[in-house]
């Protein structure tokens, strides 16, 4: 028997409806199932996944080999099985209740050997809601680098290796991590191989969330996510050279594995568990986080992460709770905005300014108004008017000109002021009628209210909402000879629309009948 140009590994355990799928996607190939050698491991499931595998082993006996065990506990092992049983040039895994798409595997052999790579990438997208890091697939490049790269985000083990650098490196999965064990066995390929490419321009590789969500990066638990992040950084430390190199790969692990450790959920486990993770996560940031991943994190992980290192477990509890929440307390210096994060000019931390600049967020803040009144009254010209009244818990608004606050109707921008009141600011838009009947289409319609503000060199827009139903009656308006009804009210998403309708004869006639219907008195 030839030498198939690349082998698919599938470590089976539990993956019904998916797996018949995945099969498919793989049998149905244009590389030819001639070139192509499916080696699957059935880790003991129990829902009909190995006897499925038997049915393609049967059905087609020259590519599909199934190999049994009894359930190992995760896919580290049945992967490390089934290299062992590998004879293509390249191997290529793929997650059981995952598929790809029909040209993948001859396009990335193609790619492999045209380039002479040792590692190609292609292109993954997510299914059902599943995330998959998309950076490194922003185009099609013969060669990228592990440590000036988006690479490191994308450590999945989905992806073509030539199987001679995986055996003249003994590579295989780490058996001992439940979760993320694919990830030096990819890390370590990338930094061995003499070549690393991506394929940006097809969908090789769709990544299913199961409807269920019981795919392992879905369902590991707490503790388990915990020593996956103290394993990959220990992997990342004993293979890569203390320098900018090692800090570009442990820059992903502690912005991803350590720093998500530290989410909202963080705060529902039992204090004594919360003390033993920030232990721990201390431990992490004290030996390996450097002031070159610092500098290169993302604001809110870096301030997780410096906290956790630096305060007391109440800090970071206090911390995680404010992230969580509304933007706390800013000072306003000049044009920036520092938010009063645990930490803000703490002599004890010595933490800087810059660590809790929030300026580019101040547009999105201050957009958010709360629609506290609707109602009738007259301009300053003395038209009949649509007032507006909303309220902004942000003091800070009050401070923008009556220019940098626009309240609108559709196309239509109201006359609006802006005042301190209450525990902030208090927000006034007027709408003449006359002007809100202008521009409805003929045949009426129905508008949401929008706010746009414009801080800081930064401008949003959101719809102005109310946290309880607020209403104007319905009036009567003419403009020219045709006459509406202008109803101003709230919708099912909680914000304020206005509702225009054309009074016709027939709609009057309608109306009439159902005040007076036929027969009545």
């Amino acid at each position: 028997m030839s030498q198939p140009d690349v082998t698919v590994v599938v470590a089976v355990y539990n993956t019904m409806p998916y797996l018949t799928r995945c099969l498919d996607s793989l049998v149905g190939q244009t590389i030819g199932r001639d070139r192509l050698e499916v080696v699957a491991v059935d880790d003991g499931s129990t829902d009909g996944s190995g006897a499925e595998l038997d049915r393609y082993a049967e059905r087609y006996p020259e590519t599909v080999r199934v190999l049994h065990q009894a359930n190992s506990g995760g896919p580290a092992a049945p992967s490390n099985l089934a290299l062992d049983h590998a004879r293509g040039r390249y191997v290529f895994f793929i997650g059981s209740d995952d598929h790809l798409g029909p040209e993948a595997l001859e396009r990335l052999v193609d790619a492999a050997d045209r380039w002479e790579s040792d590692v190609v990438l292609g292109r993954m997208i997510g299914t059902n809601k599943r995330y998959v890091h998309q950076a490194v697939y922003a185009s099609t490049s013969e060669r990228v680098d592990l440590f000036d790269s988006d690479l490191p985000w994308s450590l999945s083990n989905t992806k073509l290796f030539r199987r001679d650098l995986i055996e003249r490196y003994g590579l295989r999965f780490r058996t001992d991590m439940a979760m993320g064990s694919d990830q030096p066995f990819t890390l370590e390929a990338c930094y061995r191989a003499r070549k690393v490419s991506v394929l940006a321009d097809y969908e090789f590789y769709y990544a299913v969330k199961r409807d269920n969500a019981q795919n392992i990066t879905y369902a590991s638990r707490f503790e388990e996510r915990l020593r996956c992040a103290e394993e990959l950084v220990g992997f990342v430390v004993g293979l890569i050279e203390p320098g900018p190199r090692r800090d570009a790969v442990l820059l992903r692990h502690f912005s991803w594995e350590v720093a998500k450790l530290l989410r909202p959920e963080f705060l529902t486990l039992a204090p004594d568990v919360q003390q033993h993770v920030h232990d721990r996560v201390r431990k992490l940031t004290e030996a390996y986080l450097t002031d070159g991943i610092i500098a290169r994190m993302a604001a809110d992980l870096r301030l997780r992460l410096v906290v956790a290192r630096d305060a007391d477990l109440d800090r970071l509890r206090e911390l995680i709770a404010q992230q969580d929440a509304a933007l706390p307390e800013v000072t306003v210096s000049g044009d920036r905005w520092y938010a009063h994060y645990v930490g803000f000019r703490d002599p004890a931390l010595g933490y800087p300014d810059e660590w809790y600049d929030v300026t580019e967020k101040a547009a999105k803040v201050l957009v958010k108004l709360t629609a506290t009144r609707l109602g009738w009254g007259r301009d300053s010209t003395g038209a009949l008017a649509l007032t507006v009244t909303a309220q902004s818990p942000r003091p800070e608004l009050a401070e923008l000109t009556a220019a940098a606050v626009r309240v609108s109707v559709g196309e239509l921008t109201g006359v609006t002021s802006v005042a301190p009141g209450g525990p902030g600011t208090v927000v006034r838009t007027d709408f003449t009628v006359d002007r809100l009947l202008a521009v409805v289409a003929a045949n009426g319609e129905r508008r949401v209210v929008r706010v746009e503000v414009t801080a800081l060199g930064a401008t949003a827009s959101a719809p102005l909402r109310t946290g309880r139903r607020v209403a104007a009656p319905r009036r009567l308006a003419r403009h020219g000879v045709r006459f509406h009804l202008v109803t101003p009210t709230t919708n099912h998403k909680g914000q304020v629309i206005v509702a225009i309708t054309p009074v016709t004869p027939r709609r009057l006639l309608a109306r009439l009948r159902r005040i007076w219907p036929s027969g009545g008195k």
